[in-house]
């Protein structure tokens, strides 16, 4: 019973802690990347119809929002699950996947772009966080870094 309840919160966990840092990102890209003049980027209106001024440079902090976000939901998920370690990270890094879909069909942007965000951002993250939780894990435990 405690496993299933370390592995729901593992869940949870990974997915809020993702959310938080693609936010995170979200919140701060205006002020490291400004958009262009004269677009509010909180608004979806003002949005559709100055996506034409966005240049590649402008999309780089929203894919990095969606990648560390997914990595860093994922090696939570990872670190945290009791059994079930990748498949439970692999979930979270689903559930991204499953946001940029439906983020690709309201939020306007290039093709180019949502074609590299879809097939770059989310499971390719979600199998580095794994790899990086095992990693970490074989760290702390000599015996499982004896078997690698």
């Amino acid at each position: 019973m405690m496993n299933l309840l370390r592995n729901v919160l593992a869940l949870i966990a990974g997915a809020l802690i993702g959310g938080a840092v693609n936010m995170a990102l979200i919140t701060i890209s205006p002020s490291l990347i400004p958009p262009p003049a004269g677009v509010d980027v909180t608004n979806a209106e003002s949005l559709a119809a100055s996506i034409h001024l966005f240049e590649p440079r402008h999309f780089l902090m929203p894919f990095l929002a969606h990648a560390v976000g997914t990595l860093a939901g994922a090696r939570a998920a990872y670190v945290i699950a009791a059994r079930w370690k990748a498949p439970l990270a692999w979930v979270v890094g689903a559930l991204f996947l499953c946001g940029g879909v439906a983020a690709s069909f309201m939020i306007p942007a290039p093709a180019w772009f949502i074609a590299l965000d879809l097939l770059a951002a989310y499971l390719p993250m979600a199998w580095l966080g794994i790899r990086m939780g095992s990693r970490l894990q074989a760290g702390k435990n000599p015996a499982r870094k004896a078997e690698a």
